[in-house]
């Protein structure tokens, strides 16, 4: 990157982000709350700890700026020094006083995905799991890496959140995940373009919780058979409302519409 294009950036960040916004942490395990946000400035997501902005004339960086009394700030500047450059993983290009100038990472998240009846293909599932095996290499533990965390971008995995990574407890939800991908997504979301609302998802999510809180043996079964209680009925609509489906003796079926539905 151009030094005098990085130094542009970091001087819009002081003099027209940093002197004018105002971001709060209410509740520690809710996001942080923007209460007010300069033009042409615009916010790209909020975690706990932090919130991402970017600006329209550096479309390629974006800035991570910690909310007043918020710890971890220095625990992430540290993943990204050990993570270096990898193609799945933003990087950290600058370090200022409690915000990040990183490299902007685009596509759609697999939470997202899951949502928009997007197909993920096995190779976003690979790529993420080489660049969290490459993290271990680097003396780091992935620690919560779940479908909001990481995205896909033109049929490739990419892991958006790092800052947990000097976690020392153990992680079980990219695993699980996983589980739920091969055993409920690849057979049976996939194949029919099952589209899940939000609300459905968020059902889901706090299944999640709930069994990981208890009993980590039956994780994995709980939020399969979650995901299925919740996308059945939604295939089940949307069949009816266009058309309806026939089998035949064979185990093959059909897809029927207007009078052959009523033969």
């Amino acid at each position: 990157m151009d030094g005098s294009y990085l130094n542009r950036l970091i001087e819009s960040i002081d003099k027209e982000l940093l002197s004018k916004l105002q971001l709060e942490s209410i509740a520690p395990n809710d996001p942080v709350e923007v209460l007010h946000l300069p033009e042409p400035w615009q916010m790209i997501g909020a975690g706990n700890y932090a919130a991402v902005f970017s600006y329209p004339d550096y479309p390629s960086e974006v800035v991570k700026i910690y909310a007043p009394g918020r710890q971890g700030f220095e625990e992430e500047l540290e993943v990204y020094r050990r993570l270096g450059s990898h193609p799945a993983f933003s990087e950290c290009l600058y370090a200022g006083e409690n915000f990040l100038v990183l490299k902007r990472l685009y596509g759609v998240t697999l939470y997202d995905c899951i949502n928009q009846g997007v197909r993920i293909p096995v190779q976003v599932i690979r790529d993420i799991d080489r660049a969290l095996d490459y993290a271990r290499q680097r003396g780091l533990r992935p620690h919560d890496v779940h479908a909001r965390n990481v995205m896909m971008d033109e049929g490739r995995g990419l892991v958006v959140d790092i800052s947990d990574f000097l976690h020392e407890d153990a992680c079980h939800k990219w695993d699980n995940l996983k589980r739920a991908y091969f055993w409920v997504y690849r057979p049976v979301m996939s194949p029919l373009r099952l589209r899940v609302p939000y609300k459905a998802l968020d059902v889901v999510r706090k299944g999640y919780r709930f069994v990981s809180q208890r009993k980590r043996v039956v994780l994995a079964i709980g939020v399969s058979v979650a995901i299925a209680l919740v996308t059945t009925p939604i295939y089940i609509h949307s069949r009816r409302a266009n058309g309806c489906v026939r089998y035949f003796p064979d185990g093959s079926h059909k897809t029927l519409y207007g009078k052959d539905c009523q033969r």
